[in-house]
Formats: C-alpha cells, structure tokens, sequence
C-alpha cells in the first residue's frame, strides 16, 4: 500500500493549469490572427480600447508576471510595446511571451502558488488567483474581440477549440 503523509489534495496540476492557459493563448492567437490589419489598430465600439491596445496590456501582463512569480523581481506593468503598428510584430511578441511563460513556469514550485504576492508592485493576491486575473482578462478581452469581429462580418475562431 501507497501512502502519501502531508499532501494537500489537488484538483488539477501546475502542468495542466499551464496547458490550460496555454490553451487560451494559442485560441487568442488565433483571434489577432484572424482580425484585418488596419481594424486590428482602430476598430472600437461604445469607447472600448482597440484590440491591439488589449492585446499589449494582455502581453504587459503574461510573461512579466510569470517572470515576477518566479524570480520575485517586481517590476511595473508596462502596456506600451513597439509594435510599428504592425499585427505580426505583435503576433512575434505573442509568440516570444509564449517561451518566457513556458520557462518561467518551469521554476514556479507547487508549494508557491498559495503564497500572497504584490503583483507588478501593487495588486495584491495570491500566486494562483494573479494566475486567475491573468487567464480571466485574457477572456474577458478575447471576448471583446470577438463583438469587434462580428461587427466586421468575420467569424471569430470556436472558442472551444483550445
């Protein structure tokens, strides 16, 4: 007989909460990919931001924050990426945030995702729910996206293809 002493019980790992994640990604991937190239810098509805603003706050957010739990080096939120208003000069950063998660996950350990952490220096929470926030608002904005690219006539990507 096996017997594990001390285990918190778990609903999911750390693997498969990044395979979740990762999941997401690759489907809003999909989604700036889709967008036409000249709406993707200034399409808007009812005064929300363009989705290439969403998609540098989403990249501000990703690979920083993963960096920051891992190391523990804070540093501010920084939304404003050079992009020269080019679509696959994002999509290359999206790509790039992609292997900085991917590594820094790699150094997160099980035990730390219950620590309370002050993400980006000032928005308080535990290393699983800065995860959460980071995963809803990628959500939250791909949702946004898609209102922007049915009002253009476009079919947005399943959203259960993950």
């Amino acid at each position: 007989m096996h017997t594990t002493l001390n285990k918190t019980p778990q609903v999911i790992s750390s693997q498969e909460l990044l395979d979740h994640w990762q999941g997401h990604r690759a489907l809003t991937r999909r989604t700036i990919e889709v967008f036409p190239e000249e709406a993707f810098f200034s399409h808007t509805i009812g005064g929300m931001r363009t989705f290439a603003e969403m998609v540098m706050e989403l990249l501000g957010i990703a690979g920083p924050g993963i960096k920051e739990i891992a190391t523990g080096k804070s540093a501010p939120l920084n939304e404003h990426l050079d992009h020269g208003n080019k679509k696959d000069r994002l999509l290359e950063l999206w790509d790039e945030a992609t292997i900085e998660i991917n590594t820094y996950w790699a150094q997160i350990k099980e035990e730390q995702f219950q620590r309370n952490i002050k993400i980006f220096g000032q928005y308080e929470g535990t290393v699983w729910s800065s995860i959460f926030y980071f995963i809803d608002n990628e959500i939250h904005h791909r949702g946004q996206a898609y209102v922007y690219l049915r009002s253009l006539g476009i079919e947005p990507p399943a959203f259960y293809e993950r």
